[in-house]
């Protein structure tokens, strides 16, 4: 991977820190560093799969959920020009490990402050800029010991440091607070629990570039998700613009938050005008739809997020286009049972519509129903000129085939 102009200068090495690999790893981010002629080493404690899927990239085992670890393998090896991750779970920990070897990252307490979904709330109440009513509750507590007439009804429940919709549900009463908080701790016994008041409102995203100067907005996506108590992202369709005054309260609240390096997927909910971030997510949009966007905006996206982790300002005009429609669809599991049939990967064009379905689950897996993002069987982008068109060929790719299970 070293590149082929530097006429014997050293190698830029950057180190990327991975758990599972993930399309936006595989088909973003090793891909990008090619092209920028980067030698990576990948760390992870998970490295056969990566080694698999990435074979012509350095890999090595690492306890990377461990900033120590994480530090001592770079100081053991080669000197790092650069420390990166795409992970939810790993944000924390390549910041310190940047901060540590003096090299370009995000500030490690806001990656902190975006990954601890209770110290976000705390943060941005206590920096005036938005007041969410929020209880942790610490491994092990259960919500008979909060205030009987403090929690507002219905309620969202939440893992402290969870991602994609796991065991995030609604409870309308205490009967259901208690009893949703006990199954969850089951599941994730020494986890902590937030508890907080759930934000009425129309589910969005903003998707943003920054290099700690300047911030680029890269549009968003309007999120439909599947019925209450669970909140499973089933279609993203990309809006280019939201209004400045949304845009503007959300950007507000991240700066509150100290997020402006790289990139960042904000979600956040609408409701009469006014802004309330859900979660903040500290890194590029996944799903597929960081692809999508790419292709959609017409612009080195993985480069610019890898640049910026090496030092480099953005440029001032990223050159993305606005004319571009889009949405992505999840069809999801709805009962446990065998996959027996489902459509292959398949890449297509339709009336201009350009189509593009990926499976996330083989024929022949057995799968049990989650009520997260890991009940998603497939992902299908579609890209065009014109949102009535995109919507009318995704509609006709999804009643013309079918997923099914046996029990």
């Amino acid at each position: 991977m070293r590149p082929p102009d530097r006429k014997g200068l050293p190698p830029v090495r950057m180190y990327l820190l991975a758990l599972n690999p993930t399309d936006s790893v595989t088909e973003g981010f090793l891909p990008a560093a090619r092209r920028l002629g980067l030698d990576v080493t990948l760390l992870t404690d998970r490295p056969a799969p990566h080694r698999r899927l990435a074979p012509d990239v350095e890999v090595l085992e690492c306890d990377v959920r461990d900033h120590r670890a994480v530090v001592t393998r770079i100081a053991t090896h080669h000197p790092a020009d650069a420390v990166f991750t795409n992970s939810d779970h790993l944000q924390t920990q390549a910041a310190l490990a940047a901060a540590y070897f003096g090299l370009p990252g995000k500030d490690w307490r806001a990656a902190l402050r975006t990954k601890d979904k209770a110290e976000m709330r705390r943060h941005l109440a206590a920096t005036g800029a938005d007041t969410v009513w929020s209880a942790e509750l610490a491994a092990g507590q259960t919500p008979v010991e909060l205030p009987a007439l403090a929690v507002p009804y219905p309620c969202v429940i939440k893992p402290r440091e969870g991602v994609a919709s796991e065991d995030v549900v609604l409870a309308a009463d205490a009967g259901e607070l208690v009893a949703r908080c006990a199954e969850i701790q089951a599941r994730r016994p020494g986890e902590a629990l937030v508890v907080e008041e759930y934000l009425a409102g129309e589910l969005r995203t903003l998707e943003t570039l920054g290099d700690g100067r300047l911030r680029h907005v890269l549009g968003g996506f309007r999120t439909e998700v599947s019925p209450p108590p669970y909140f499973i992202e089933t279609r993203l369709t990309y809006v280019p613009e939201h209004p400045a005054p949304v845009v503007s309260q959300v950007l507000a609240q991240l700066d509150a938050l100290g997020v402006g390096f790289g990139a960042c997927h904000t979600e956040f909910v609408v409701h009469e005008g006014r802004a309330r971030i859900i979660e903040v997510n500290y890194r590029v949009i996944g799903d597929q739809c960081d692809l999508m966007l790419r292709e959609l905006l017409g612009i080195p996206l993985f480069e610019h997020i890898l640049r910026t982790h090496l030092g480099e300002p953005l440029p001032a005009d990223l050159g993305a286009r606005t004319d571009g429609r889009a949405r992505v669809d999840y069809p999801c599991a709805d009962s446990a049972g065998t996959l027996v049939a489902a459509p292959p990967a398949t890449d297509l064009t339709v009336g201009g519509v350009r189509l593009a379905y990926r499976p996330l689950r083989e024929v022949g897996e057995r799968h049990a129903v989650h009520h997260t993002n890991r009940d998603y069987l497939g992902a299908l982008r579609t890209v065009g000129a014109d949102q009535e068109a995109v919507d009318r060929a995704a509609t006709a790719f999804l009643a013309e085939h079918r997923w099914e299970f046996t029990p």
